[in-house]
């Protein structure tokens, strides 16, 4: 085969010339290549051994192959050799540069490598070159694959797809048992936790709901299927099932709550796009006894924040709808500024400062379930100046002030407003609930607004614009501020703000980058 030249292949096991990988007694045992796998605390106290192109990869599962070892050092650069231990679930690689070594090296310092989802270790090995037999065919034949990978060519031995493991950052992902609707922005929530999600397109295929989701790198590809591979996305439901795709580039024409593309904002929404896929309606339409109790729209995205890690939906469906916010800037908060910034995550229905703890607030939600959201999504955020504290409150309802009492303005009753986000079903606004970032989404601009009347507009908000941009039909933008804070400011003091003829401007946080 072309190109397999300099490819030393093969695997040595049990003869007198591994002694010393072999020997505990030997004298390389303190060496990086001599802890046997791990395991015995002392022999983790190792010299560090100088860089080199031999990679030495302990504490290996016992059923992990040549390809999956391999698939750790593609990404970085070819692939000259393997040589495994069994016994010791061991191994070396040799990368073809010693700056492919350093490459791979430096990289799982910050990202924890692992096979099977174990975690495993990997160091410079004392060897310059690994000296092998070729007597193993099946070491040879994944190198061959490797080789035909690297230099363009298409391996048709039975390795293809677990090589795909190394060059694609695309995968497939299939969603099993699915009672609970799974949105676009589920995925892009919980697999964003390995890398940069660029790009995600969701279609229904033999009745299942599925998904191709593009990585920056097909490392994180590689470290989201180990991970997630297998796993629930909800309690006892939802499971994901995870392969390489053969694509390695995705084309979204559309973003919409179908396909997005994170890396273009500017794309168009497409026309007559449904808001919602059929398997999901149909998974809205369920009766279902679960961990969310009755299904909306919102106890989905609440149980994706949950899912992406950020709140326990323990006991939540009993649970009421009442928030207590605390550490407030007393002298900044009013009822109207919590009214708007939860009112991203949930219609407010009841605000009440506490009297005698002008910190400290009460926030009434409609629900359980929006309350678990607002409460997932703006715990620990920066509200004028001061980190605040969000936990569900043992009240269930926020109490309004005896008539003819007069509380300083500390009690808003919001029951009746216009400016609910999630009052008509199926709003568009469900698909667009994400976490308070530096970036806010605009939109009802009028046509005669342009970027410097908005640029001015949120400096004035007390922060610093640091980019600016219009979509396509200059009715919506985003605007990037300096910092979250900053931008939970700006939507405080922006969002419904009159921009003159009765058109009020829409403020929201956003997923994208400017």
């Amino acid at each position: 085969m072309d190109g397999i030249s300099d490819v030393a292949v093969g695997v040595k096991r049990g003869s007198d010339e591994l002694s010393m990988y072999n020997s505990p007694n030997s004298g390389m045992s303190s060496s990086s290549d001599g802890a046997s796998n791990g395991s015995d605390s002392k022999k983790l106290r190792v010299e560090e051994a100088p860089p080199s192109r031999v990679l030495h990869i302990r504490k290996l599962p016992n059923e992990a192959s040549e390809t999956e070892v391999i698939a750790l050092g593609l990404p970085f650069g070819k692939v000259t050799n393997i040589l495994t231990l069994k016994g010791k679930n061991q191994a070396f690689l040799e990368m073809g540069t010693e700056e492919a070594a350093i490459t791979m090296i430096n990289y799982y310092t910050t990202v924890t490598p692992h096979i099977r989802n174990i975690p495993i270790f990997i160091q410079y090995s004392n060897h310059k070159e690994l000296k092998t037999d070729a007597g193993n065919q099946r070491t040879q034949a994944v190198l061959q694959a490797v080789s035909a990978v690297q230099s363009g060519g298409s391996p048709s031995s039975d390795v293809q797809d677990a090589l795909a493991a190394a060059s694609s950052p695309v995968l497939r992902i299939i969603i099993d048992n699915m009672f609970y609707p799974v949105t676009l922005d589920v995925l892009q929530q919980i697999f964003s936790k390995f890398g940069t999600v660029m790009k995600i397109i969701t279609f229904t295929k033999n009745n299942q709901f599925q998904a191709l989701l593009q990585f920056s790198d097909p490392v994180n590809a590689q470290q989201a299927k180990l991970a997630l591979d297998g796993q629930n996305i909800y309690n006892s439901c939802c499971t994901l099932r995870i392969d390489f795709s053969k694509l390695v580039n995705l084309n979204v024409k559309y973003n919409n709550d179908k396909s997005r593309d994170y890396t273009r904002p500017e794309l168009p929404a497409g026309d007559g796009q449904p808001s919602l896929d059929s398997t999901v309606a149909a998974a809205f339409s369920k009766d279902s006894n679960s961990l969310l109790g009755a299904l909306s729209p919102l106890s989905a995205a609440a149980a994706a924040a949950a899912a992406a890690g950020r709140v326990a939906l323990a006991g939540q469906t009993g649970s009421s709808g009442v928030l207590l916010v605390s550490n407030l800037n007393e002298e900044m908060v009013t009822p109207q500024s919590l009214f708007t910034l939860f009112g991203v995550y949930g219609d407010v229905q009841r605000v009440k400062i506490l009297y005698n703890k002008k910190d400290s607030a009460l926030i009434q939600m409609s629900d359980a379930n929006q309350a678990q959201l607002a409460m997932s999504h703006l715990n620990g955020q920066k509200v004028y100046g001061k980190i605040i504290r969000v936990t569900l409150s043992k009240h269930q309802t926020v109490a309004l002030p005896r008539d003819g009492l007069d509380d300083q303005g500390l009690t808003k009753d919001f029951a009746n407003s216009p400016l609910h986000r999630f009052k008509k079903p199926g709003s568009k606004n469900f698909q667009n609930i994400f976490p308070p970032s530096a970036t806010l989404h605009l939109s009802n601009i009028p046509q005669d607004v342009t970027e410097d009347d908005l640029r001015l507009l949120f400096s004035n908000a007390g922060g610093t614009v640091k980019a600016f941009k219009f979509f396509q039909d200059r009715k919506m933008a985003l605007i990037q501020m300096s910092t979250v804070e900053e931008a939970i400011q700006a939507l405080i003091d922006l969002h419904n703000y009159n921009m003159g003829g009765n058109q009020h401007l829409r403020v929201s946080f956003s997923k994208s980058t400017i």
